[in-house]
């Protein structure tokens, strides 16, 4: 199809808070609440048609910038003043298609976010949220997911000097040979401060669902499983031996490790794998070890080869997947893969497959991962679960569903909708409506709607204004 090419007309950001389950642990930070960016967008076309779309995200603290100067409102802070000059930014912008949007506005918004000390990371998450939101009107206001949609490139994706490795390629050939996932294994994240077995407890939260490992993992089957490393290997050994002790009884299970950035150098990183090695207890574990995610710091990151720990297992980049490019120099380091994030952005998705079809095809063993940052059930959720379903892959990290409960903190008529119209997606329980689990498996068959994953839209009513950003700090 040809690409439309729309304007943005109108944005509008809110937001509301909510609580976790259970604290999550996962670097430097211990999470047990946040708050939910919602942004709406509304776009009208070369004939006058105007349509509404919707992307939300978490303002995560602590994940898109470390600095441990700043308070979680101020990393709160940084990514509504990406927003607001994303959002300013595409306003102004003119008539374009969806990927011209991103891709001839991508340096300027780096730029103007880099003139206030805001981080390529933190950028992305700006961008990533409108493109979203303009993708899903898009697709909306032609009555086509983002399933069709993509494949017939209603983005108007192209070869673009925002990724000159990629100047000739085929995005035709590569948009229309893409198929979408109808289930996804959810890789489930332990992380550094979940129990294992009941002894690891004080006291039991009694709220009927899951809270340790063992439970975990005789409530919801999961055959793939994220676990967190803390960059110490004495301790990391010892857990790392009570989680085996439970995985092992399963029939058959993967699992990827995440160094979220706690070593200094690859070598780091190496002596625990050296560690594992040499302990008997985790043999099988070890072996179940599909990849090493992100294990140093993003500031060396992509200064230090990964070739000793390469050779054992794949390692990604996650954290450090600030730039456009940071792919590309990773590669170059020995890395084989980058997560895929929504918060990231879809656009970058899309470029990083084709540079993994594009090295494959040359004798590479390049891939994407699909990695969680905690996406809360409805809106959220879905747009990144249609986003690793586009990109075909067979699992994706998944943690809201297990520290966060449902849809808590959301009008229970907005619940309620979203179970309506995805009924293979969540399941109707006695604490309300939550994310369905068969087997380890998520059905997204309903995802195949017009928009970007999903139809429904939260109560707008039932969030706050986002407010300005108090950034850059007095």
């Amino acid at each position: 199809m040809s690409a439309p090419r729309f304007t943005v007309a109108e944005i509008e950001r809110r937001e509301w808070p909510f609580t976790l389950r259970l604290p999550f642990r996962f670097g430097v930070v211990t999470v047990t609440g946040g708050r939910q960016a919602v942004l709406r967008l509304r776009l009208r076309d070369a004939v006058g048609r105007e349509a509404w779309g919707v992307a939300a995200e978490s303002l995560a603290a602590k994940w898109f910038d470390k600095d441990p100067a700043l308070s979680d409102a101020q990393n709160e802070d940084q990514l509504r003043r990406s927003l607001e000059l994303a959002s300013a930014a595409t306003l102004a912008a003119g008539a374009n298609t969806a990927f011209g949007h991103f891709a001839d506005g991508y340096a300027a918004h780096g730029a103007a976010c880099a003139a206030e000390g805001l981080n390529p990371l933190v950028a992305s998450f700006g961008r990533a949220l409108v493109d979203r939101a303009a993708l899903d009107a898009l697709l909306k206001l032609h009555g086509i997911s983002v399933f069709a949609g993509m494949r017939a490139n209603i983005g108007g994706m192209a070869p673009h000097a925002v990724a000159p490795d990629l100047a000739g390629l085929d995005v035709a050939a590569l948009l229309a040979g893409l198929r979408p996932a109808r289930r996804i294994h959810a890789r489930h994240t332990v992380g550094l401060l979940d129990p294992i077995t009941a002894a690891d407890q004080t006291a039991r939260l009694g709220d009927g669902l899951p809270e340790t490992l063992e439970e975990v993992a005789a409530t919801y089957h999961h055959r793939y499983w994220k676990l967190k490393v803390s960059g110490r290997v004495e301790a990391d050994l010892d857990r790392l031996c009570r989680i085996a002790a439970v995985l092992d009884r399963l029939h058959l299970y993967h699992a990827t490790l995440d160094g979220n950035e706690q070593y200094a150098d690859a070598e780091g990183a190496a002596a625990l794998w050296r560690a594992m090695e040499a302990e008997p207890r985790l043999a099988r574990l070890r072996a179940s070890i599909l990849f090493i995610e992100q294990p140093v710091a993003r500031a060396r990151a992509l200064e230090t080869g990964m070739a000793a720990l390469a050779a054992a297992r794949p390692v990604i980049i996650d954290e450090s997947d600030g730039p456009l490019d940071a792919f590309v120099q990773a590669r170059a380091l020995g890395y084989a893969g980058v997560s895929s994030k929504s918060c990231k952005g879809l656009w970058r998705s899309l470029i990083n497959l084709a540079r993994c079809r594009a090295w494959n095809a040359a004798g590479g063993q390049h891939f994407l991962s699909g990695e969680d940052l905690t996406t809360l059930a409805g809106v959220s959720v879905q747009q990144d679960l249609a986003l690793v379903a586009l990109l075909g892959l067979a699992h994706v990290e998944r943690n809201g569903h297990h520290f966060i409960d449902g849809f808590a903190g959301r009008p229970k008529a907005e619940a309620v909708r979203f179970l309506e119209a995805h009924p293979d997606l969540y399941a109707d329980t006695p604490r309300g409506p939550r994310l369905r689990l068969r087997e380890g498996l998520l059905e997204l068959g309903s995802l195949d709607v017009p928009g970007l994953g999903a139809r429904e839209e939260p109560d707008y009513r039932a969030m706050e204004a986002m407010p300005p950003a108090a950034w850059p700090p007095a």
